[in-house]
């Protein structure tokens, strides 16, 4: 059985579905789920976990993200990118250096309004398939950070290169769409590409297509134990390891605080822990039965 994580460079116009349910069918796993949704128009980094390693699936969406995102301005659309319908237009009469400025209002902790058409329920109905119906609902802002919003580069007179590094929940198509509010002109995404998604970046990642035809697409797969590398690994003697596979908590004297990848005696991967006051228990466990 297929286990582990598998690093896929997104393809445009595929869903991260699309992905997954292609995934099945190549390694023969029907237990797969991906870290962060991308939308069809954006490529990058789409962690994908197989087998037992959907386990960590919880844990994966927690962290930083980058996206490189092109903004077109001068245009505002109901999608908040250039997929969608053209609602308004107007003149670009803005600087390179007037968009350097105006990037200063969107970094740090700031608020953001969810678009419309996105995934958010809003009393039980998912805000997309309203918008498909024409309607549009007040929608709460959200806290949101933005750790770094850098101009990257100029491609046309309207046209506009950001990198952006932000928290999870961020949309950038509507950081791109409230950009473009805030020059007075409107502006809307024509490009998305993640780089950077739950630790790994794009440099790890291959493409979809390498994937699918690979003679042995399960050498691919990464250990789960890859994406906890942040916490320090702890080798239990069989005694204890018995313990921690029937659901125990064990004692450790002298083991500081923390969480730990904890492994048997042969190097199986057992569970990410923590310990606390030399108490060691499991947060999720990863052997197999």
């Amino acid at each position: 059985m297929a286990n582990g994580i598998i690093l896929i460079d997104k393809p445009q116009d595929w869903t991260s579905m699309d992905v997954c349910a292609r995934l099945r069918r190549c390694l023969g796993e029907r237990r797969i789920g991906h870290a962060g949704t991308l939308d069809p128009m954006a490529t990058g980094v789409l962690p994908v976990f197989v087998g037992r390693a959907t386990r960590a699936v919880e844990f994966a969406g927690e962290g930083e993200k980058e996206y490189v995102a092109g903004l077109r301005l001068g245009i505002v659309t109901d999608t908040q990118d250039t997929s969608g319908t053209v609602l308004s237009a107007a003149p670009v009469n803005v600087t390179r250096e007037q968009v350097e400025q105006v990037l200063s209002r969107f970094r740090g902790p700031i608020e953001q309004i969810p678009p419309m058409y996105s995934a958010i329920k809003i009393q039980g109905k998912k805000l997309y398939e309203l918008a498909r119906k024409g309607k549009e609902v007040a929608r709460p802002p959200r806290a949101i950070t933005i750790h770094a919003l850098t101009l990257e580069e100029q491609t046309a007179p309207t046209d506009y290169i950001l990198r952006v590094r932000c928290s999870k929940g961020t949309y950038i198509r509507t950081l791109c769409h409230d950009i473009g509010q805030a020059l007075g002109c409107g502006g809307a995404m024509f490009s998305l590409r993640r780089t950077m998604a739950a630790g790994f970046s794009i440099h790890q990642c291959t493409p979809l297509e390498v994937v699918l035809s690979a003679p042995n697409p399960e050498g691919l797969l990464l250990p789960v134990d890859t994406y906890f590398h942040d916490s320090p690994p702890l080798t239990l003697p069989p005694a204890l390891e018995k313990r921690v596979r029937n659901g125990m908590a064990v004692t450790l004297p002298g083991i500081p605080d923390g969480s730990y990848r904890v492994y048997s005696p042969q190097g199986e991967f057992l569970a990410l822990s923590r310990m606390n006051g030399e108490r060691l228990t499991t947060i999720k466990s990863f052997y197999t039965v």
